[in-house]
């Protein structure tokens, strides 16, 4: 490290050494205490002051800036002092860039809120449309062992069903009956049949869903099932002659109730 500190040394001297040519010529001592008169030949010049400055100038140790060079350890573990008022300077820099950024930050803000939005109308429709399409899987293709699909039932189940039971195939006439009867309920009304529901989970399914005169028909198809299948007794050929020409008006057709009745 090296320092400059002013000096008025070398003022000093120069003035000493001026004085010293001046009172070069010795003289006695007087009385009077009046200093001696000097000649215009002892005056000092104004070349003589210039050299005896020049000298004084030239003395390293009557020099106006003196260099002083010290050696000092420098501890390079050592961590910078801390500015306490660094974490001031930072807050206010953020703070300046919010306010140069707003408007930027306003419309990413806004572009963000509306792809949200996109994304929570694409996942609520799509939670929707599978709930939907969920119903038509859970209609059940067989119902304890009797296919209930569309396409394996005839086009007309009554007049099928009249044609078996006068070739004497009465329970294959009745079967297909009720095998039309799940189908219709299932698949043209949308009552929630399961693939283990039984006669009397069909009744009262029908009953919630249905108008008063299509359950009637309803029941009726349901205990001449019953009678035949756990009873073994056949009904009659004129009942189920109506219930194969009932079952067309009764069961095909989305018809409201009052066109029904009429």
């Amino acid at each position: 490290m090296r320092s400059r500190p002013k000096n008025n040394r070398g003022r000093a001297g120069a003035f000493v050494l001026l004085s010293a040519l001046a009172c070069a010529q010795p003289t006695a001592f007087a009385v009077n205490t009046e200093p001696p008169s000097l000649s215009s030949a002892q005056r000092p010049t104004e070349a003589d002051m210039r050299r005896a400055l020049e000298k004084v100038k030239a003395d390293p140790n009557l020099g106006m800036n003196q260099e002083v060079t010290r050696l000092q350890w420098v501890d390079k573990k050592k961590p910078p002092p801390k500015n306490p008022l660094g974490f001031l300077w930072w807050l206010r820099q953020l703070f300046v860039w919010i306010a140069t950024t707003g408007r930027i930050l306003l419309w990413v803000a806004v572009a963000l809120a509306g792809v949200l939005l996109v994304l929570y109308l694409t996942k609520f429709l799509g939670n929707f449309e599978p709930r939907r399409g969920k119903k038509r899987l859970d209609t059940p293709t067989h119902v304890r062992d009797l296919d209930i699909r569309p396409e394996s039932l005839p086009a007309n189940i009554g007049a099928a069903a009249r044609e078996l039971w006068e070739r004497g195939e009465h329970r294959s006439a009745l079967s297909l009956l009720y095998r039309g009867l799940l189908s219709r309920l299932a698949h043209a009304h949308a009552v929630p049949i399961a693939a283990s529901s039984t006669e009397g989970d069909c009744l009262a399914l029908a009953e919630q869903h249905l108008s008063a005169e299509r359950v009637a028909y309803v029941v009726s198809l349901v205990k001449v099932w019953q009678r035949t299948v756990y009873g073994g007794r056949d009904p009659d050929s004129q009942t189920v002659n109506d219930l194969c020409d009932g079952f067309s008006s009764a069961l095909d057709r989305s018809a409201p109730p009052q066109a029904q009745s009429a």
